[in-house]
């Protein structure tokens, strides 16, 4: 299966081009399609401490990219990569009409990246999948 994502990086680069989009689009692109009301953001879970749709967002996509850079020498520009993007992406906020700057979504984005890399390292610390 870790073939199949090394293989086909397109899908890691999909997946971030669409995340972009979702996070610049002026208001909420699903909420325009799913509820017809560009203003509502669609929720997945109620929000504890930080925003759980942020947080589900960077986890996927990291996951992907450690699935697609996992043998890889890039995997540690991947991971500076992701941790940049999601603090310029909620950082963008603050300039683009309809959307807001909020520390949840940015502590979201944040530990949805960290999350993933913690588990990478007991994974390997462990060496439980060689």
């Amino acid at each position: 299966m870790i073939n199949f994502f090394s293989k086909y990086k397109i899908f890691f680069y999909l997946i971030n081009l669409t995340l972009i989009i979702l996070y610049l689009f002026p208001g909420s692109l699903l909420g325009c399609i799913f509820l017809d009301n560009c203003k509502v953001q669609l929720q997945i879970t109620s929000d504890f401490i930080i925003s759980t749709n942020h947080f589900y967002a960077f986890s996927f996509i990291t996951a992907f990219g450690y699935l697609t850079y996992f043998k890889s020498k890039k995997l540690t520009l991947v991971i500076y990569y992701l941790i940049f993007i999601a603090i310029v992406l909620e950082v963008l906020h603050i300039v683009i009409p309809e959307r807001s700057f909020e520390f949840t979504d940015l502590f979201g984005n944040i530990l949805g990246v960290l999350i993933i890399i913690l588990i990478n390292f007991i994974i390997n610390k462990n060496e439980i999948f060689k």
